[in-house]
This record gives structure tokens, sequence and C-alpha cells, in this order.
């Protein structure tokens, strides 16, 4: 089994304290967001293939990368970088500070170990196409020889999504809107062309009719390269084009507080903030 940890929130930047007690422990249980039923996913290390973790902010986290390398348990680390301004992104670390925990961790587990995300692409007056150009160009500029892989899709318009952006656009005072199919294209051309120009690889996540290959978050040959041994997953994607292996996720939507206003996993900050603080290490689940 390959533990997802987690495309719900960012168990690195939150919750270090609670997934070492789970490790511990071996099991935490999940709460279906759906109808709250809660279900017991094993951490034993002789259940689990794989972890694949999502952040935007490592740093409190490279304890417990330390801990698994140790043990032999192989993972790999989903991680955001987008640079935009304060009126999308809160409080998510310096775009020159993720790069730099990039590559400690390339350094000491490879460059398979870490995919960079470019994602979402997000279009608005403070972040418009020219932007994205000037942006993306600095940062694959510096994550040379970090990473092979850059995944990028475009903003998802959902409910969550639109609310937040609408409040972040009127306090902040910029317009957002939804990219038509030949800017989309225009714009992943250019950005495709400098990610390969530092040997990086752009895909695209769970987004049909781009002109880049399908990405496999949960990729079962990355984790196979970095284990050295072979690690099977049936594809099982979450969600319409959705390329990845089987996982499960042991995260909760609301325990994120990072403020990026255009998150699909948060209602709004505030009430991720509020999620967090009623988390403790011993509890068994993230769903307060």
């Amino acid at each position: 089994m390959i533990i997802s940890a987690s495309y719900r929130t960012d168990i690195p930047a939150y919750f270090s304290a609670w997934f070492k007690a789970g490790l511990a422990r071996q099991y935490v249980t999940v709460k279906n967001p759906y109808n709250n039923r809660e279900s017991k996913v094993s951490l034993a290390p002789d259940d689990v293939d794989a972890y694949v973790f999502w952040t935007r902010n490592i740093a409190g986290f490279l304890a417990q990368l330390e801990d698994l390398h140790a043990a032999g348990i192989p993972f790999a680390i989903q991680y955001t970088v987008t640079g935009y301004p304060r009126a999308l992104e809160q409080a998510t670390p310096h775009w020159e500070r993720a790069v730099e925990l990039i590559r400690v961790c390339a350094a000491r587990y490879g460059k398979r170990a870490v995919v960079w995300r470019y994602d979402p692409i997000v279009l608005s007056s403070c972040t418009d196409a020219p932007f994205h150009r000037r942006n993306f160009a600095r940062i694959a500029a510096n994550l040379s020889d970090a990473v092979d892989e850059v995944v990028v899709s475009f903003m998802e318009p959902y409910a969550k999504t639109r609310r937040n952006l609408d409040k972040a656009s009127a306090a902040g005072g910029f317009t957002w809107h939804l990219p038509e199919q030949d800017e989309r294209h225009d714009l992943l051309a250019d950005l495709s062309i400098m990610a390969e120009n530092h040997a990086i690889r752009m895909t695209s996540c769970a987004q049909d009719g781009l002109p880049i290959a399908a990405a496999k978050c949960i990729d079962v040959d990355r984790l196979s390269d970095i284990a050295g041994r072979e690690i099977r997953a049936r594809k099982k994607g979450n969600r319409e084009n959705c390329e990845c292996a089987e996982s499960r996720d042991i995260g909760a939507y609301d325990t994120c507080a990072q403020g990026c206003a255009y998150c699909y996993a948060v209602s709004s900050r505030q009430v991720a903030v509020d999620g967090i603080q009623r988390i403790r290490p011993e509890d068994v689940t993230l769903a307060g």
C-alpha cells in the first residue's frame, strides 16, 4: 500500500509530531469527509510500500524523512513552489526558501525523490501570463539539477475556490479569470521550453486537452527507482483524467493554514487555523 500524506492538507508543514506518533502507534484513522465514517489505515512497515508527501514547507519534517530513510522506507515528495504574491498566498514560504529546502532533500535522497509542482496556475491581474513566464523561469533556473519533473495544472473553479478567490480579489484589489484553451496552450508552450532548458520534464495533473504528458503524482515507477526495487500498485485515479496509482490518503480538509486563495481543500484560513489548534499529536485522526 502507498500512503499519500496528503493532498487534503500539508502534513509535513503542520503535523510532523502527529505523523511521528502515528508511526509509533503503527496506524492512523481517516474520516470520510462526506459521511464522517472513520477507517483505520495501517502504518506498520510490513503494510506500507512507500509514502508520497505533499507540501509547501518540509523544514519541520526533515527529521521524519531521515527516520524513514534510515528504516529503508521509500518516499517521494510532491513539493509546491509557485512564488505568487501575498494577495493569493498569505503564509507560504518565500519561493527562495522553498527552493533551498528542495535542494536539501535532493542532495540527501536524490533528484528522483522530489517533484516540483507549479500548481495551480492562476491567471489574474497580479499573476498574468508575463508574470508566469518570468516567475517560472527563475524558479526553474534555481531548481536545475535538483528535480527532473514539474507538474502543472490550471486552477479548477471549485465552489470553495471561487468563493475564496472572490473574497481575496475584493480585499486585494485584483481580478482573476479562467483562461481559454489558446491562452493555456501558448503559456504552456513557453513554460515547457523553459523547463526543458533545465532538464526538467513538464507534466499536467488531471487535465485533459493540454499539449503535455499526463502526470502520475502517485508514481510507482518513480517510487521503484527510489526504493531500488519494484513497487506495484494498480492505476486508480482520484478523479477524471488522473493517472495516479492506488494510494490511501491520511489527511483531512480544512487543516492547512497557508492561506492560498485558490485552494480546494480549505473553506477559509480561519477555519483551518481553528482546525489545526484542535489537533493533538496523540489524536488518531486529523479530522478534529
